[in-house]
């Protein structure tokens, strides 16, 4: 059982309101589907606390979790050294490569081809920070600060205005299945993700844990992964 004396009223999970499967999405009645939607659910349940989504845009996570209108991020944050001065993070709950997503028939299949090219991706993410390893390509930040941040690079990648961008594989696997678009490598950098929380909450962080570690050791997160991305290893072992 898990200690409830010094944990945080609610889950309240700071997430993205945009399509994002099979991570996240909603369907035409507004119920939220998706791995991390359910891992939500899950760790909520875990604790023994009521839950809920508290959605904001992609720049304003890290605002919103200071401000306290929300309890934890819950939303495509690999853990990097700049989001660590920003808030601590969990032990991770995926672990995920990265790919470069192209218009079809481009024919950028390396670092190399993207010299000269515009590359986008979130800033300050994992993600512009491989981008940035890529000699000789010019980097196109997206700032997150509108309503689909995933969406805004598609757009300026069909419209022309960015050659590529870069994302987490499990983020453009759905995507690459468009008729004009498709990845062009991927990149095997094992990214780990992580549920953030507010600095110097050590206690809120360690019930967090407790709950994720829980989940793994009796299979109900491996369950999870399964069941929404069959196609990827699982990255924490098996029971």
């Amino acid at each position: 059982m898990i200690d409830k004396a010094h944990q945080a009223p609610e889950f309240r999970m700071i997430c993205a309101d945009l399509p994002a499967p099979p991570l996240f999405w909603r369907d035409d009645k507004g119920f939220r589907h998706g791995y991390e939607s359910d891992l939500g659910r899950l760790l909520a349940q875990t604790l023994g606390l009521p839950f809920q989504f508290a959605y904001q845009n992609w720049a304003d996570f890290y605002p919103a979790l200071q401000a306290g209108e929300g309890d934890v991020i819950l939303c495509g944050q690999g853990i990097s050294a700049h989001r660590k001065t920003l808030a601590d993070f969990t032990e991770p709950y995926a672990v995920f490569d990265e790919a470069v997503m192209i218009r079809r028939g481009s024919n950028l299949r390396s670092p190399s081809d993207l010299k000269d090219k515009k590359v986008g991706a979130i800033a300050q993410s994992l993600n512009m920070a491989l981008a940035e390893t890529f000699t000789g390509c010019i980097c196109v930040p997206f700032g997150g600060d509108s309503d689909d941040v995933l969406g805004d690079m598609v757009s300026a990648l069909r419209d022309g205005i960015i050659d590529a961008f870069v994302d987490d594989d499990v983020a453009l696997v759905p995507l690459a299945e468009e008729a004009d678009l498709e990845i062009g490598f991927s990149v095997p950098t094992q990214n780990k993700w992580g549920i953030a929380v507010k600095k110097e909450n050590e206690a809120w962080l360690a019930h967090v844990n407790e709950a994720l570690a829980m989940i793994k050791s009796n299979g109900q997160l491996e369950q999870l992964w399964r069941k929404w991305m069959p196609s990827l290893s699982y990255p924490f072992g098996t029971r």
